[in-house]
């Protein structure tokens, strides 16, 4: 974001923790667990947006999400993110797949990076990526947060 865009800041609670949504009047630029809110917190409508999808999706009512979000990484992180956002809600792919999907064949590790460094938790849905074998590694905000996201899905995969 540049120094003079106005940011916003919401909250939502979810089963696995509080969100923390940073965004500007028309996008959402991160979604992040934290431990406290924020002594102010300002919400802009694109920021409402996701917040109500968030809810959604939580309660199980919501497998794609609308709201419009910038993605600011390298180059190769952004490929990275944008192929995340292939995986389907339910799903899952590993590193391995991610990176040929990219044409990157090679560059395994190098994805598991840049889901590291994404801002945009749940929504950009890093938690869909596994190793090879199938089994959860990695995951900024906790493992036991990705098991609980991934069974959530299972759970809700056919609701609607």
């Amino acid at each position: 974001m540049s120094r003079t865009e106005e940011t916003f800041t919401g909250y939502i609670d979810t089963p696995i923790g509080l969100l923390e949504i940073k965004g500007t009047k028309k996008e959402i630029v991160s979604v992040s667990f934290t431990d406290k809110k924020s002594k102010t917190s300002c919400l802009s409508e694109e920021v409402e947006k996701c917040r109500k999808e968030l809810k959604e999706y939580f309660e199980g009512k919501r497998h794609n999400f609308t709201c419009k979000i910038r993605l600011e990484g390298t180059d190769f992180q952004k490929k990275v993110w944008q192929e995340l956002l292939n995986i389907g809600y339910g799903e899952v792919a590993s590193y391995k797949e991610v990176a040929c999907k990219i044409g990157k064949d090679n560059a395994c590790r190098a994805v598991g990076n840049a889901n590291n460094k994404n801002k945009i938790s749940i929504i950009v849905p890093c938690h869909r990526v596994v190793g090879a074998g199938g089994e959860l590694t990695g995951y900024a905000a906790g493992l036991w947060r990705k098991k609980w996201l991934l069974d959530h899905e299972k759970k809700h995969i056919n609701a609607f």
